[in-house]
């Protein structure tokens, strides 16, 4: 039996030897596909990161908001307890109320948040009182509900100062005129929480701060997504190379 390839084969070896000989750059090609490799394995470990996140989030939210109520003076771990429902007696400070614009209704209706400063055992933390309707035009004061200033007991769900509500905001002064440009942060001192008022003495709102939606989000699936691409780079770089 002859050891000799046929013309055929002999032509096909070569041309194979051949182009892997003539790929130009190859080891520069081969750094750029490890590159793009390293960038999509971080960024689906961001991705992972961030859904593990709001998992646990969502669980502290939905395992919080079934704990009892208890009065906002026995929380010592405002961290731990937040989302948690609390009570508390005070007065609220009329001096110092604030409408936060761009915020709209579950039907689409523009409104404003509307935050009221209150005092309790010689504390002072502001209170979401919830959604109000927009007025007719924008530079009219909007209708709000009316603030007690006798003392009076409200239950509301803890919240940490880093998640008060965003978006430009209005002073409202005792004369009723919106005042624009009032920071609410270095006006006043108040403590690292506040409450999303959830019942009261007279002061039940209407369309009170909702929870947000406990879903995980799309973290998971763009973690996955990325692995992809880096897989996809791989059998790229495999196919070029032979």
């Amino acid at each position: 039996m002859s050891n000799h390839l046929h013309p055929m084969q002999l032509w096909k070896t070569r041309s194979k030897l051949n182009s892997k000989a003539k790929e130009k750059n190859a080891i520069l090609k081969s750094l750029v596909a490890l590159l793009m490799v390293a960038l999509c394995l971080i960024a689906a470990n961001w991705q992972y990161q961030r859904g593990v996140a709001r998992h646990a989030k969502n669980f502290k939210i939905e395992a919080n908001t079934k704990l009892t109520s208890v009065p906002l003076g026995q929380v010592k771990d405002f961290s731990a307890n937040e989302w948690r429902t609390v009570t508390t007696s005070g007065v609220f400070d009329t001096k110092h109320e604030v409408l936060l614009r761009n915020h709209y209704s579950d039907d689409g209706v523009y409104g404003f948040e509307y935050l009221t400063l209150f005092k309790s055992g010689g504390k002072s933390f502001w209170v979401d009182r919830g959604w109000v309707k927009a007025g007719p035009t924008a530079a009219a004061r909007p209708e709000i509900p009316i603030t007690p200033t006798n003392e009076v007991k409200i239950t509301g769900r803890l919240r940490l100062n880093t998640a008060l509500p965003h978006g430009s905001f209005f002073a409202i002064p005792s004369s009723g005129n919106l005042v624009a440009a009032w920071n609410l942060r270095a006006k006043v001192k108040t403590e690292n929480y506040y409450l999303d008022l959830i019942s009261g003495e007279s002061v039940t709102p209407k369309a009170p701060a909702e929870l947000p939606e406990l879903s995980d989000g799309p973290h998971m699936a763009y973690a996955l997504q990325w692995l992809f691409f880096a897989g996809l780079i791989i059998y790229g770089r495999f196919l070029i190379r032979r």
